[in-house]
């Protein structure tokens, strides 16, 4: 009797765990995310500047880290993401920056990326270096939080 009634316990636990670790069954996250996407990196190493984003920077002024352009709908809150004008001059000089700055560092790619909120809205572009540990919070009258590891 013992040992049915561990197994019940068990398999409780795993149907819990598997409930909670899929999005608590259908629940959408506390967080956005974001995913790489070859568009994205395509569009950025032709220099486009889309109308419809407000860009930042990540990192020094000529040899950013990141750039990423949020859709105009939205209000970046922010002390680490600088905001820019960016022309397609601009965004020249930074991606080729960008490429020289990761072969420095013996870094193979520098990747584009989809921003989305925690509803699986996409709300911008992003392109770095590396692969960023991030975290895209959404609040109040569109305002969003974007932070970066």
């Amino acid at each position: 009797m013992k040992s049915t009634k561990r197994i019940y316990v068990i398999s409780f636990v795993c149907v819990l765990m598997f409930l909670c670790a899929s999005g608590c069954a259908g629940r959408r996250g506390l967080y956005g995310h974001i995913n790489p996407s070859s568009d994205v990196t395509q569009a950025f190493e032709k220099y486009e500047v889309k109308p419809d984003l407000n860009y930042y920077i990540y990192g020094r002024d000529l040899y950013p880290d990141a750039i990423i352009g949020i859709d105009k709908r939205y209000t970046l809150i922010t002390k680490m993401w600088k905001k820019r004008k960016f022309t397609t001059d601009t965004m020249k000089a930074l991606v080729l920056n960008m490429q020289a700055k990761a072969m420095d560092r013996d870094i193979i790619i520098v990747r584009g990326f989809n921003i989305f909120d925690e509803e699986g809205n996409d709300i911008g572009d992003w392109y770095s270096i590396h692969h960023p540990m991030t975290s895209v919070k959404r609040i109040e009258d569109n305002q969003l939080i974007i932070w970066t590891r």
